[in-house]
């Protein structure tokens, strides 16, 4: 379009020809110069909008400039490209639009994004592929409008917690899920929409894991739990498991277990809590050191007495912590020896057989009127002994036995290690311990003092007698 340049010096008129097509849309200071390019392009655009039927000129970047903002919203179209058009609104904003009709007749305006991070050309170009696939039979916008409001992970763990968790969990597994999608999963996967999590994002959660391995692990059993959820949810396609393939980290096995002379300092440590009390470990320096009783018979702590008929008895049973805090008076026969532990963890209980050594201990512990419990709170005796006293208590016994790296558990691994040792079987030493399987017994037992071990030394004497003659 050619440049025109009009002088007026008289009041504002209407256009008579085409050729004199002009509304200035600004003044010059010199002599009321109009600049007529930029008004004849507002004047079409302007009366495009008003439906007069006059043609649309294609949107250009001097269009764009040229489309003022209206008391209303105006939508200015390509007069090409059929439905793309410029969106302006009363505050000056411009947006590409493009308008389209489903194959089912329904009417969609989608936004192609703002003047000034697209071009016109490169919203043309959008607005093209857009109209392609509406003739394909999609429907861009639907697609769009889904996946904005697509659920994020948070709100599948939410449901996870909510739908399996809590309906099949015991609630302290409860609180360890939760606390762990808390401190490693919700705040760096929890915002992803749900269908945009790929393996590639579950590698890289569980390589920022590598330095705590089985924590890693865990997070990667609870997430593919999750997600085999949502595809039974509805909420993935099937077979989309992003956790599938990501390997597993190698996890150290824990096999500590007392031996015969820690168990000797362990009895004598329990012997001296159960006298005098543990003496205090003295860390004051001179100048607070004067403020300790001189009389150094009452530098001593005592330490709750059902804490250490709790330790006894799972030195005694390999019993679980929580299976012994909970144990009720009801649990236990003495006629027919017997305790009711759970079969496998989280199970009923179920009556076993009991050592002596344990029924001597049961029968030793007072009871507490009004409390089912057999080693019930100090404070509140219709609740249980807290798991925080007995490890509290652990912690001093521990120190003072010189078995500072040994766990509450280990002391169950001591009894299915001294069961290997005595010539059980893993078969019996699962059942012992309440396994749900083989696989899990091996890691109790320390394989070094298997009596395979035995075994091995027996056949090779044989031989070696067979080689040299003897018998």
């Amino acid at each position: 379009m050619t440049v025109w340049m009009l002088f007026c010096t008289g009041p504002k008129r209407k256009p008579q020809r085409s050729s004199e097509a002009v509304m200035p849309s600004e003044t010059a200071a010199n002599g009321g110069v109009f600049r007529l390019q930029n008004s004849y392009v507002w004047w079409l655009l302007s009366r495009a909008v008003s439906g007069k039927g006059m043609s649309m000129p294609n949107i250009t970047k001097r269009t764009m400039d040229a489309a003022r903002p209206a008391s209303k919203k105006q939508i200015f179209w390509d007069s090409k490209l059929k439905g793309f058009g410029l969106q302006v609104m009363p505050s000056g904003a411009k947006t590409f639009v493009v308008q389209y009709r489903t194959h089912e007749g329904r009417s969609r305006l989608m936004n192609l994004g703002k003047y000034g991070e697209l071009t016109p050309d490169q919203a043309r170009d959008l607005a093209t592929d857009v109209l392609a696939k509406v003739r394909n039979g999609d429907d861009p916008l639907l697609k769009r409008e889904s996946k904005r409001s697509a659920p994020t992970v948070n709100v599948l763990l939410d449901t996870y917690m909510s739908k399996h968790v809590q309906v099949h969990n015991k609630p302290k597994t409860m609180k360890d899920i939760e606390r762990l999608l808390k401190r490693c999963v919700r705040s760096r996967l929890g915002q992803m929409k749900l269908n945009s999590v790929r393996r590639q994002d579950v590698a890289k959660l569980h390589h920022s894991l590598r330095a705590t391995p089985r924590q890693a692990n865990q997070v990667l059993a609870v997430l593919s739990k999750a997600f085999n959820l949502a595809e039974v949810w509805g909420l993935r396609p099937e077979h989309s498991n992003p956790v599938r393939l990501v390997k597993r980290y190698k996890e150290n096995e824990r096999d500590r277990f007392l031996s015969e002379e820690e168990l000797q300092r362990l009895e004598r440590t329990l012997e001296l809590v159960d006298q005098e009390g543990l003496p205090w470990i003295i860390k004051a320096g001179k100048s607070t050191a004067k403020h300790l009783p001189k009389d150094v018979a009452k530098r001593k702590t005592p330490i709750n007495p059902r804490a250490l008929y709790c330790l006894r008895l799972l030195l005694y049973t390999g019993a679980r912590l929580n299976e012994i805090t909970t144990l009720k008076w009801k649990h236990i026969d003495f006629e027919l020896a017997t305790i009711a532990l759970p079969s496998r963890k989280g199970d009923e209980r179920k009556p076993h057989p009991a050592s002596n050594s344990v029924i001597e201990i049961l029968s030793d512990i007072p009871r507490v009127d009004g409390s089912p419990y057999i080693l019930p709170g100090f404070k509140d005796p219709t609740r249980p002994i807290s798991i925080e006293v007995v490890e509290n208590a652990w912690q001093r016994i521990r120190v003072h036995a010189n078995i500072p790296d040994v766990r509450i558990h280990d002391l169950r691994h001591t009894v299915g290690t001294f069961a290997a040792q005595a010539g059980s079987n893993a078969f019996l030493i699962s059942h012992l311990l309440r396994h749900r399987n083989v696989t899990i017994t091996n890691r109790y037992v320390n394989h070094d003092a298997h009596p395979i071990r035995v075994l091995s030394e027996t056949i090779g004497e044989r031989i070696e007698a067979g080689l040299e003659g003897r018998e």
